[in-house]
């Protein structure tokens, strides 16, 4: 009986908890849903939101300001304009309605001059009748017609007989006519005495006024977001290797400050780098010093194969020596210009069918570019000689658009494997297991190719090549 109680227990506890776990999946369910359409809204909002600090400064100025005026116009219209237009036309209802009990009650005014007389004088409205029949067809509707349904409203409440009126046939008047016993009255009225006309007014102040802040914010703001524009500039330029003479912290004390950072951050990278080019020269001055005294006692010494050897060492070491300084040196000192790299291309070709390899050269776009030259031709001639050392053909192509200078190197090689094409731009490193045994060099070519690139603001990849080798492409900003 213990157990069967227990088990009866249990059952209990089950049934009462699955109505607690289904609603706690619905609730998961839902908030996984409401979680999902509130990601799709953000994005589908980021990308119809501007992307500029402009526009969206623009933007944030704008909405407020229609938002606000759109409430102001909605209780205007709603509160002041609506509600004076029912209590005028009510006013010019009632006016009509005493004239028909006026009508009725004294039937003795055969000609009706006294009815005429006081709707004219005393309701400024012009009264007349006409022979008994049926109403005329119902004409246009205005577009905005408040007007034509607050008369017709007031009408059927106050008169409760077949009428018909026109808001549109003539501008500062209003037509009514009302169909009575033995006659049809034709009443005409001022639009101006049913109708709030001076809402327009109130519009077209709100709407002038707004338009001349807008364009004074607007203006304001264009000289706020100017130096921030110059400070975005100058530090492309900076990142381009080129220099921004003309630059100077302008505009708020924020942009002041970040203008002066950026100049003070500058001058720490350009005196870093002259302190280092310093030292490598002193450096490169007492090497080449001592090598120069090696080339000279090697040379009394007189000729033999144990003094050839050691010559070639001297040179090797020369030439190794001249690349690790020319890797720290890096491109310092030299200022961007433009250069026609059909001209640079040309000269790569020349150079690399001097070595006896098969070259062809094709450029595409505006030629002229601004590079630094010398430390540019360095870049492309590295990656030439690279690609001359292991291969036979080379084909370099050059590609100008608005935005971007590419260059690429193709040879016909045996490649570099995938795994290893980011690894080879490590200084010192060299595949010649990979590629080939005879040939061979400091393993800096790469590196000081994709050091200059990104002095320049670009880079280079490495990839396959339709010529059945390895690809080098350069890509720098214009």
């Amino acid at each position: 009986m213990t157990f069967a109680s227990e088990n009866r227990d249990k059952r209990a506890a089950n049934v009462k908890s699955a109505p607690f776990d289904t609603g706690l999946t619905l609730i998961r369910t839902a908030a996984g849903r409401v979680s999902a359409i509130n990601g799709w809204m953000g994005n589908a909002f980021k990308s119809w939101m501007p992307t500029g600090l402009y526009a969206r400064a623009l933007l944030i100025m704008i909405v407020p300001m229609v938002v606000l005026q759109s409430v102001v116009a909605f209780v205007f219209m709603e509160r002041h304009w609506n509600t004076v237009t029912r209590h005028l036309s009510a006013a010019v209802v009632s006016d009509i309605a005493a004239l028909i009990d006026v009508y009725k009650s004294y039937p003795q005014d055969k000609d009706r001059s006294l009815i005429r007389r006081i709707a004219q004088q005393r309701l400024g409205l012009v009264v007349d009748f006409l022979p008994a029949g049926d109403m005329p067809p119902p004409g246009p509707k205005p577009f905005f017609s408040l007007l034509d349904q607050t008369l017709s409203v007031q009408l059927g409440r106050q008169i409760a007989k077949p009428f018909w009126i026109d808001t549109v046939g003539r501008s500062n008047l209003v037509e009514i006519r009302v169909q009575l016993d033995d006659a049809v009255m034709r009443v005409f009225a001022l639009r101006s005495a049913a109708y709030a006309s001076n809402s327009e007014i109130f519009l077209f102040w709100m709407v002038g006024t707004s338009s001349i802040l807008l364009i004074v914010a607007v203006l304001f703001l264009r000289n706020q977001i100017r130096p921030i524009l110059r400070l975005a500039d100058a530090a492309e330029s900076f990142g381009k290797g080129r220099e921004a003479p003309n630059f100077r912290p302008r505009g708020a004390r924020e942009v002041r400050r970040a203008a002066n950072a950026f100049l003070e951050m500058k001058s720490r990278i350009e005196r870093s780098i002259e302190q280092r080019t310093a030292m490598l020269a002193g450096v490169s001055h007492d090497l080449r010093t001592i090598l120069t005294r090696f080339k000279l006692e090697l040379a009394l010494i007189g000729d033999s194969p144990e003094v050839d050897a050691m010559r070639k060492d001297v040179d090797e070491m020369s030439g190794m020596l001249e690349d690790y300084l020319a890797f720290a040196r890096g491109d310092s000192g030299e200022q961007a210009q433009p250069t026609d790299m059909t001209l640079a291309l040309e000269e790569l070709r020349s150079d690399a069918e001097r070595n006896g390899h098969a070259a062809t050269v094709a450029f595409h776009g505006l030629p002229v570019v601004t590079v630094k030259p010398a430390a540019f031709k360095r870049c492309l001639a590295n990656l030439v000689s690279n690609a001359a050392r292991h291969a036979d053909a080379i084909s370099i192509t050059g590609l100008r658009d608005h935005r971007y200078l590419t260059v690429t190197v193709d040879d016909d090689g045996p490649g570099i494997p995938l795994n290893m094409r980011e690894e080879v731009f490590k200084p010192f490193l060299r595949l010649d297991d990979a590629r080939n045994q005879d040939e061979g060099g400091t393993g800096l070519g790469l590196a000081i190719a994709r050091d200059i690139a990104r002095s320049h603001g670009g880079d280079i990849t490495l990839g396959d090549s339709p010529m059945g080798g390895l690809r080098a492409a350069v890509r720098i900003p214009v």
